[in-house]
């Protein structure tokens, strides 16, 4: 048996592997996806480019791997929140919605997310897989609660919520301010299922009585 405390060879490579492919997608941001070359990523990442063609045969290859290691680590980072169950379900649905769209918030990220909407040809499903799995985690975190509202009312406020974000992120320039937005939208939403359940209870909570 191995030595739990070595490292593999794989390893270092597929850290290489991650560094490269961020660089990638700031210097796709910056200069677009069709003025950037791929020498403009080898130098980004510090990479010769015959080491970039190791590592991706071509450049829309390259793009679609920076993209989908952006959004697993979106989604799986919201995962992680959205599963903490210690916490608050209010503080969760707002730290998941940052995670998952106000880091795209600002000069140079906000160019990031314009970047994987305007070539979705590029991106083939992926581009609807991964915002379809954030939904389906914000979902099960509502329907779990508390409060705990019907399935189909669960799926809804999520789509608010998407909505909401999708809204926000329009019209501010900050990532803080994103966050403060969503908050009174989480606080609104979480405000009216608190009063409807207790409403369809035979013994509201006095939290749900004294918020609606």
């Amino acid at each position: 048996m191995g030595d739990p405390g070595r490292t593999t060879g794989d390893e270092p490579r597929n850290d290489r592997r991650g560094q490269v492919l961020a660089a990638a997608l700031q210097t796709f941001a910056r200069f677009g996806y069709r003025k950037t070359s791929m020498e403009d990523v080898a130098r980004a990442a510090a990479i010769s480019r015959p080491g970039l063609y190791f590592l991706f045969s071509s450049k829309p290859d390259l793009f679609r791997a920076a993209v989908v290691q952006a959004l697993d680590g979106d989604v799986t980072a919201a995962q992680h929140t959205l599963a903490d169950t210690r916490r608050p379900l209010h503080d969760r649905l707002i730290e998941a919605f940052d995670l998952w769209t106000g880091r795209y918030i600002g000069p140079m990220t906000r160019e990031v997310a314009t970047l994987m909407d305007t070539n979705p040809e590029l991106l083939g499903p992926v581009i609807a897989d991964y915002p379809g799995r954030f939904a389906a985690l914000v979902t099960e975190a509502v329907a779990a609660g508390p409060p705990a509202p019907a399935p189909d009312r669960a799926e809804k406020v999520t789509r608010t919520l998407l909505s909401t974000a999708a809204g926000i992120k329009q019209e501010v320039a900050t990532r803080e301010d994103f966050v403060a937005r969503m908050t009174v939208a989480v606080d609104l939403l979480l405000t009216a299922l608190t009063c409807t359940a207790g409403q369809t209870s035979s013994t509201p909570s006095a939290k749900g009585a004294n918020r609606c």
